[in-house]
């Protein structure tokens, strides 16, 4: 019998060593990550604060983090949040991280008082395991201003790190 069509649709000429790709499946490939910000100065101020018990996630913000010289602080209540945004001076943050399942901090009555004290300056994201739907609608009607499940976190942490870890002169401006 003649295999010779397996060489052609393998194309390496081996006789079936080399695999096809089924149609409509793109070749699976790691994201990359956005490029660091410059070094931190040891003085410089946090503009990302966190409210995450889970050691699984705080390390990985950690991690990330450290990897693109972006600060993070993790704090456990509104009032260790106070004391450290009291250290920024005039300064507000510029993302504010929920894990929504986490009950030391009580993210839905506290996002309502954050937002009503920081304005528009600053962003609210939360995290959940992705079967929380009534979670999600409640955290946005108390002013969440992006809900996303754990997987979805995950995925989009270098890009928000980066986005909202940037000094305010090195975020492009329209005149």
């Amino acid at each position: 019998m003649d295999h010779s069509y397996r060489a052609a649709l393998s194309g390496n000429g081996n006789g079936g060593g080399g695999r096809r790709q089924r149609p409509g499946f793109a070749a699976p490939f790691a994201p990359v990550d956005p490029e660091p910000l410059p070094a931190l100065r040891e003085d410089s101020n946090s503009r990302i604060f966190a409210f995450v018990d889970d050691l699984f996630f705080a390390a990985k913000i950690q991690e990330t983090a450290r990897k693109l010289n972006v600060k993070v602080e993790f704090a456990k209540n509104d009032k260790d949040l106070a004391e450290r945004m009291q250290q920024n001076g005039e300064e507000k943050p510029s993302l504010i991280i929920f894990d929504l399942n986490n009950a030391n901090a009580k993210p839905l009555t506290l996002i309502p008082k954050l937002k009503a004290k920081l304005k528009k300056g600053t962003s609210i994201i939360g995290f959940l395991s992705h079967v929380q739907g009534d979670l999600k609608q409640k955290a946005h009607e108390v002013g969440c201003d992006m809900v996303l499940p754990r997987s979805a976190f995950s995925q989009n942490l270098p890009q928000l790190l980066r986005r909202h870890g940037a000094p305010e002169d090195e975020n492009p401006t329209v005149q």
